[in-house]
């Protein structure tokens, strides 16, 4: 993507987030165990994690002006200058005392995608098709990863920068795509006096509320997901260009921004 990128590695969380910020704009920084407090004590007191101007300017004020400074200090001293969390917190930290574990197998709590306007004006016209292509990324995702969600959430940026939101909770939890759709586009029209008045330079879709489980679907409903598992397969197996939406062909849908596995 030709973006700068930093990683941090160490034992720990913290640590590991130290050696990110001072690695940055674009660096790998590994900690070694052995080198790990030679590493921390010189680093200045606000590189503590929670070490904010107030709390630096009483530590500096009390001639700790290095991680090393706060780690000899002793516990008690830093719980009166404080108080008890934070001074304990920070003399843990001092010493390189993380308990966070690292938690893995968490999958992402939304699954979303937005497009950038421009300045142009756009018809409602345009507007539809640029959702009709978010929504289908969407929910492309979401059955691709085996997901159904409930909340759908449109995101919208105007011309002065300020944001706002709309959203909406289905009945029960769906990856079929002109269920997101319908409810992508009742919070559109909702927002169209806003838009008209203020512009639009951003358009994004997301949807919260993930389940793992299966969709299930009542032909009461009126919904079937045999479309949306037909055009899957043939994307799958001849490319995602190889099938698309009447309303947006010749339309250019924006850069398609890569995932992690979820």
């Amino acid at each position: 993507m030709g973006l700068p990128l930093t990683v941090g590695v160490a034992r720990t969380k913290f640590l590991a987030k130290v050696a990110s910020g001072v690695a940055k704009p674009d660096g790998l920084l590994v900690v070694p165990p052995e080198k790990e407090l030679a590493f921390l004590h010189p680093l200045p007191v606000e590189r503590l994690w929670g070490v904010g101007p107030v709390t630096a300017r009483k530590l500096r004020a009390h001639g700790l002006v290095t991680v090393g400074r706060v780690a000899w200090c002793d516990e008690n001293e830093l719980v009166v200058m404080l108080g008890r969390a934070a001074g304990s917190q920070l003399y843990a930290l001092a010493h390189n005392r993380d308990r966070r574990a690292v938690r893995v197998g968490r999958r992402r709590a939304s699954v979303g995608s937005q497009r950038a306007l421009g300045r142009s004006p756009r018809s409602l016209d345009e507007l539809d098709a640029t959702l009709v292509g978010l929504v289908d990324r969407v929910t492309r995702r979401m059955r691709k990863g085996s997901r159904t969600g409930r909340t759908v959430v449109v995101r919208l940026r105007f011309d002065d920068f300020n944001r706002a939101t709309r959203s909406l909770t289905l009945p029960y939890a769906s990856a079929h795509t002109d269920t997101i759709l319908a409810a992508a586009r009742a919070l559109l029209g909702e927002a169209v006096p806003l838009i008209r008045a203020r512009g639009l330079t951003l358009l994004g879709v997301s949807v919260t509320n993930l389940d793992d489980r299966a969709q299930l679907m009542l032909p009461l409903d009126g919904v079937s997901g045999e479309l949306d598992q037909a055009i899957d397969e043939v994307r799958a197996r001849y490319g995602i260009g190889a099938l698309t939406r009447g309303v947006l062909v010749g339309r250019e849908q924006g850069l398609t921004v890569p995932l992690l596995p979820d």
